[in-house]
């Protein structure tokens, strides 16, 4: 199955979002894992952050989660699907959160303006079609010394993670997805995972990207091996790596 990209996957988003709150509420641990990925963050630095971009933000689930883990912060979600957007303004969320509809790729575009203490990205990197791109305007986004942390399905590299996903997606991800009218969705979730980056090569990435004091760490439970935290920190001073 071809990877959906760009405006066929807003759209493939946009059809499965009435869908979608349900159907991740069946994957165990996926809000408390969100949770544990924010509180990492947040941990960097004491969840002092005043105004952080959570990117690529669906539903809302990760910005509840950041919401949480920053408390009195201003957050600005932003996803390039409408219809997840609509499904996040329609829950009740702080005042201090807003929602932006715009692609990754066009932040500058739809005036979300830096700097930003931090940055979230849940289940984004492996669905864009230049993540290196996205990567740098971050970069560019985030404070001197700001955090990045990257929640997302990233394959450890190892034989039997790569056989479990397999096994989870052929056994219940796919045939859900079919069942609800989004094979196209959940068919892309599949393949954008096995053909993404492993979990060190995403790491190498983001070193790559100028981010600097990368942390790869695994989430627990089922997803071990199979879901990780990326943390990555923007150099406080040119040069400091």
């Amino acid at each position: 199955m071809p990877l959906l990209r760009d405006a066929a996957l807003a759209t493939a988003f946009d059809h499965g979002a009435d869908r979608y709150d349900r159907l991740v509420a069946l994957n165990p641990g996926y809000h408390a894992q969100l949770r544990r990925s924010a509180r990492r963050l947040a941990a960097l630095d004491g969840g002092g952050a005043r105004r952080l971009l959570d990117l690529g933000c669906g539903t809302g689930a990760s910005t509840a989660a950041l919401a949480a883990a920053f408390p009195g912060a201003e957050i600005v979600g932003v996803d390039a699907s409408a219809g997840m957007l609509r499904r996040a303004g329609a829950k009740r969320r702080p005042s201090r959160v807003r929602f932006v509809h715009a692609p990754a790729e066009e932040l500058d575009r739809a005036e979300v303006g830096g700097p930003f203490d931090a940055v979230f990205a849940a289940y984004l990197f492996r669905n864009l079609a230049d993540p290196d791109a996205v990567l740098a305007a971050v970069r560019g986004a985030l404070v001197p010394g700001g955090w990045l942390a990257v929640h997302d399905y990233a394959l450890s590299g190892r034989r039997t993670d790569r056989l479990v996903w397999s096994a989870v997606c052929r056994g219940v991800i796919v045939p859900l997805g079919t069942a609800t009218g989004d094979r196209g969705l959940y068919g892309h979730l599949r393949c954008s995972v096995a053909e993404f980056d492993t979990a060190p090569a995403f790491g190498a990435r983001l070193r790559r990207a100028g981010f600097g004091q990368v942390r790869v760490l695994p989430l627990p439970g089922w997803q071990t091996g199979i879901a990780h935290t990326f943390l990555a920190r923007r150099p406080a001073a040119d040069g400091d790596r």
